[in-house]
Order: structure tokens, then sequence, then C-alpha cells
């Protein structure tokens, strides 16, 4: 007879049964669970912080959390987050533009007035202090699924040369077939150019005088009145300016190509404003001749800024008229001729060249902008320079120039392909400027194909690189956890601690003076790595504190008291009780960054003295303007293991 358990035995064994059960689908969780505790208590060791630094959220009041699209440092120590309408097209049509003010001393907040809309404008630092600010949005993208009414570029010319024209927005344009179409922004026609003309017979008798006038022209977007098809057209034509008379409207009329339902570009504004970090209010100044969304501006030796590049007035991307801003007399100039694909990374180098990257943010086509060189402003002359591994993923790449800048070396890390392409790479690439023929060669390569890495320089001339993503905007849950030390004298990277929120694109990083590191943005596709849930813009704040903090302690070298500004021989003496332990200085040049892109950054090596007296150092910064863009730079010194003081400020002129 078959043995058969009791009822009891058998509650027993079925209750067994259901623990075990329950045990084993849960295991996979209690395993994660415990292996975040552990890497939890374990990155909260003091050895580990020593060795690989820490992470910290800053506390941001819900008021003053935005979108932060552009970050820069101003010499007040303050960080000016600018979001404009923060790529969210209902703060767009509402006309809310966002910039705060965070102060990370005291870790307090204030909102700025924001005059116009400086979502991907360009920014640079002004010699007095100031942050130019320069483009922006005038008009959001329309896929191509959305454009309902037939749209694009409108020439408007004016033959007059006795007046500019001023024609308002909503203005009509009317096709030889009376085709409507209805202009989206104010645009205004300077005079038309007369010249005068001398001829001469053979007889070398002199003719009458000749006038020639040359036509003067404006762009504008228009769009049809009403849809269909009646409005699409590829060929050109003249159009009459509704409402004009007499001799106005045979002087003022618009020619138009293209005229279609195409995907509708973002288009930049002319608009441009210095922000003065004393008063914290940004100050308009002369705009710009062209409109530009997306573009780089780049201090020079004289301290004068040049703007080029970015999607213009009608969507298309700036053909090569660049310009430049003279802070003194608040005006902008012609600048040399040169294409460029949107947001360029170009470096001031020794002898005032600008070196180009490659690295970009993307607008402008695959084949046309994309290789780097030398460009020669003087002499408008570019000299290609070669060796790049994966030269066709340049887009959404790092660059910046390695310290200390006297030695002429710049990287390039990651970047993917053009447009939404998946392709991405690891490849890191160095170039040495004061080589007789100067290639770029592989550096180290980064842990995975990285987009959008952030790359800030640190006081002990090493780099901190973090964040990134693997994919276009972080598209399947492509986010990179990881950030790395970069020396440029073993040529290698180290391991970093974890950041805990993903970065990609619209992301900033910078240098603060007390030689943290801090983390903006982020402005994902996805929210999930089955691309199902559209993207959160990432608000958040994240400080980076490097390693040499935590073996410092309450213990870093100090600096005392000292001018804000260098004597006639380029020098400034500064009181220390730490003089015997100081063996390097170094200038920092704050950042202004967006986009992965900045060209502001940069670590100048100082001569250094020891007072006699033994309680004061005398810096020696160097007098080539190329190697040190006038301006406010942070003063940091090292001692002999790379722990660095705080900063102190000081104006280079």
């Amino acid at each position: 007879m078959a043995y058969r358990p009791s009822k009891k035995f058998r509650k027993t064994l079925l209750g067994s049964g259901a623990v075990a059960v329950l045990a084993a689908l849960n295991a996979p969780a209690a395993v994660s669970f415990a292996e975040e505790k552990y890497h939890a208590y374990k990155i909260a060791q003091p050895g580990y912080k020593k060795r690989f630094g820490s992470w910290s959220e800053v506390e941001v009041p819900a008021e003053y959390r935005i979108n932060a699209i552009h970050a820069a440092l101003l010499h007040t120590g303050k960080v000016l987050l600018i979001a404009g309408s923060g790529n969210d097209q209902k703060n767009f049509d509402a006309g809310t533009f966002e910039t705060i003010l965070w102060d990370p001393v005291k870790n307090t907040f204030k909102k700025v007035p924001t005059p116009v809309d400086f979502f991907c404008s360009g920014h640079t630092q002004l010699p007095d202090g100031r942050l130019l600010v320069a483009g922006g949005t005038a008009r959001y993208e329309v896929l191509e699924d959305g454009v309902e009414k037939a749209g694009g570029g409108m020439r408007v010319k004016n033959e007059s040369p006795d007046k500019a024209v001023t024609l308002r927005k909503g203005t009509v344009f009317r096709s030889p077939s009376g085709v409507e179409y209805v202009s989206k922004f104010d645009v205004t026609v300077p005079k038309a150019k007369r010249e005068f003309e001398i001829s001469y017979f053979k007889s070398g008798q002199m003719k009458p005088w000749k006038t020639k006038v040359t036509a003067a022209e404006a762009r504008v977007f228009v769009e049809a009145r009403k849809a269909g098809p009646q409005a699409l057209t590829t060929e050109a034509a003249q159009y009459e300016v509704v409402g004009l008379k007499g001799e106005e409207a045979d002087n003022v009329y618009g020619l138009a190509q293209k005229l279609t339902t195409e995907k509708q570009d973002f288009q930049g504004i002319k608009g441009a404003y210095e922000f003065d970090p004393r008063a914290e209010r940004y100050i308009p100044v002369a705009p710009m001749t062209d409109a530009r969304w997306y573009p780089t501006l780049v201090t020079l030796q004289d301290g004068k800024v040049l703007a080029v590049s970015g999607l213009n007035d009608v969507g298309d991307v700036v053909p090569g008229d660049n310009e430049i801003y003279d802070p003194e007399t608040k005006k902008w100039t012609k600048g040399p001729f040169r294409y460029f694909p949107t947001y360029p990374s170009l470096f001031l180098t020794k002898g005032g060249k600008l070196l180009y990257t490659g690295s970009n943010a993307g607008y402008g086509p695959a084949e046309k902008g994309r290789e780097p060189g030398l460009w020669d402003l003087k002499k408008n002359s570019f000299t290609k320079l070669g060796g790049l591994t994966d030269p066709d993923q340049l887009e959404t790449s790092a660059s910046l120039m390695l310290p200390p800048v006297q030695n002429q070396k710049v990287m390039v890390l990651g970047g993917g392909g053009v447009g939404e392409s998946p392709k991405s790479t690891a490849r890191t690439s160095i170039v040495d400027l004061s080589a007789d023929s100067p290639v770029f060669t592989d550096g180290p390569a980064l842990p995975q194909g990285t987009r959008y890495l952030s790359s800030v320089l640190l006081p002990d001339d090493t780099v901190f690189t973090s964040g990134g993503s693997e994919q276009y905007r972080g598209r399947s849950g492509s986010d990179i956890l990881k950030a790395q030390f970069y020396d440029p004298e073993s040529n290698a990277f180290t391991e970093a601690a974890e950041p805990t929120i993903g970065r990609n694109y619209h992301s900033e990083a910078l240098l603060l003076p007390d030689g943290r590191v801090a983390t903006f943005g982020s402005d994902p596709l996805f929210d999930d790595k089955d691309n199902t849930k559209l993207g959160t813009f990432e608000q958040r704040i994240e400080v980076f504190t490097p390693p040499y903090l935590h073996q410092a302690g309450a213990d870093r070298p100090a600096l005392g008291e000292g001018p804000q500004e260098l004597d006639q021989n380029g020098r400034a003496t500064f009181t220390t009780a730490d003089a015997g332990r100081i063996v390097k200085a170094r200038l920092m040049r704050p950042s202004a960054v967006t986009h992965t892109t900045d060209v502001e950054q940069r670590s100048v090596e100082l001569g250094l003295t020891r007072g006699q007296d033994g309680k004061s150092v005398t810096i020696d910064v160097p007098q080539d303007r190329t190697l040190v863009p006038p301006g406010w730079y942070m003063l940091f010194v090292t001692d002999a293991d790379g722990i660095p003081s705080e900063a102190k400020w000081i104006q280079v002129g």
C-alpha cells in the first residue's frame, strides 16, 4: 500500500514550497538590492573617495529648476544657467524665456529677466568679465508631416538708393499667378548702393557721369496664406509687395526660388546682449548682421569676438558669412568668409590661428565643412590636418586644449555619425600643433562609443570626462554612467567615481572656483529602453568632488592677499603661509559651454617665484595674448600632491 502523508504534513510541505518558489522568483531583485546597498556603502568610504572622488546632488528649489541649455562661470563665482525657451515650444509660444543665476558657495538661486529666446545661442567671455550672448531662436522647427502650408525664404530687394525699407510681420507677397504668402517676421532692407562711373573716349575726353545702382537685399521667412498645391513652387519668380504704391512698389519686391511643404528648420535671431555679472542683468548691444542659431563665438587675442556658423533667419546654415564683435564699440563688422557646420569647435592657438577640430553639433551636409584644420584669419587660408580616426564621427564629439596651453596639444574625444546616425566612437585623437607638420594621432580609447561627453580641465593638469550616451540623444537607455580622468603625461585614462544622473544632449559641465566640477542638463529623446515614452529634460544638478579634495580635507594650500590685476610686467604677488609647499600655478579660463562645445576653457602654466621671507609667491603670466586671451581667470596653486588651492580671480588685460 502506497504511503500518503498526513494533511498536516501536506500543508507544511506546501508552505515550504511556496516560500522556496517566492524566494527563487525574488532572487534577482534581492541580489540587485544587496548590490545597490553594497555599492552605496563602498562609494561612501573615505578610501574610495580619495581614489575615485565622489558625487553629490545639489538641492534646487522647484521654482528654480530649468532646462539648462547653456552654462557659464562668471568672475563673481556664480554660474549663469540659460534655458531660453528650453527646447519647449509651449514656452516659446508663450514667450517664457528663463535664466537662473546659481551661487555654488551659498547654494542660492536667482531668476534673471531674459529679453529674447537664447535657446541655442552662442556665448563667450569678454575682457571686462561680461558674457557676450548672441543669437538664439526665432522660430521652432516644423517636421515634414506637420507642415500644412508651403513656405520658405523670400529675398526682399530694395532698388531705392534714397531710403531703407522696413516691412512688418504679416506683409503679403503676391506671386505672378496671384498666390499670396505672408511674412512671419519684420524685415528691414537697407538702401540700395549708388556708385558713380567715369568712362573715357578714345581721344581721352571724359564722358558724362554715369550712375549705377545695386539693389540691397534681406531675407525673411514667408508662408502661404492658404494650404494647397497651388502654393508649391520650385521655380524662381518675382513677387509684388501688396500695399506698396507708385515708385516704392517698383523699387521693393520679393524673389523666391523654392516654396514647399518640406521640413522647416529652426530659425535664428540677430540679437546680441552682454550679461553684466555685477548688475546681474542682460544689456542689449548692436545686433549681428546675420541671424544665428547654433553659432560658435570665440574670443580672439585682441579681445574681439568672432561669430561663425548657425542657422539663419530662413533656417539655412549660414553659408560662410562670419562677423566680428568689438567690445569697445559694441558693434559688429564683417569677418573672414568660411563655412562651418553648426557649433564648430574653434580654438585660438599660439600665433593667432584658429584650430577647427572637426567637432560640431550637427546641422549641415555630411560632406561639407567637416575636416579639421588650421584657419589663418588674416590670410583667410585653411590648412587641413590629417590622421584622424573615424573622421565621419565628429558630430557631438568633445574637444579641448590639453593642459597646459603652452604645449599646444588638442584632444578630440568620442562623437557620432551625422544626424541621427546610430554610429558612435570610443576614439580619442591628439594633435600637437608645435610639430613641423602636425597630424592627429590616436590616444587611449574611451570605455565605449560615446556622444555628448563632458570634458573639463582640472587645476592638477588632468582632464575629467563624464557622462554622454552611446546613441543619439540617449536612445534605448544608452546613457553612460561612467567617468574617468585623462593624464596628458601618461597618455592614459583612469577610473573615476560614477555619476548617478545620466547626461546626453543639451548637457554641460564646468570647473568651479573651489576645484569641483558641476554638471547640468540632459535632453533624452526617450525615457525608456524601448523608446516608447517621450523624454523628460533633466533639471537636477550634480557636483563631482575630485580625489584631490578628499585627500586634502581642510589642509589645502591657500593664497592670501593679492591684486586682481597684473602689474606692467605681467606679475602678481600674493601672501601665503604655504609658500614652501606650492610647486605649480595655473590660470584657468572660465567655461562658457553648450552642446558639448566649450572653446573658452584653457589652462595656462605660470612662472612661480617664492618670496625670500617664505611668506609670499609671485606668479608670472605669459605676455602672448594668443596663449592668454584678455579676460578674467581663476588662479590656482597646487602642492606636490596635486592638491589645489581655492581660486583667486585675476584679470588679464
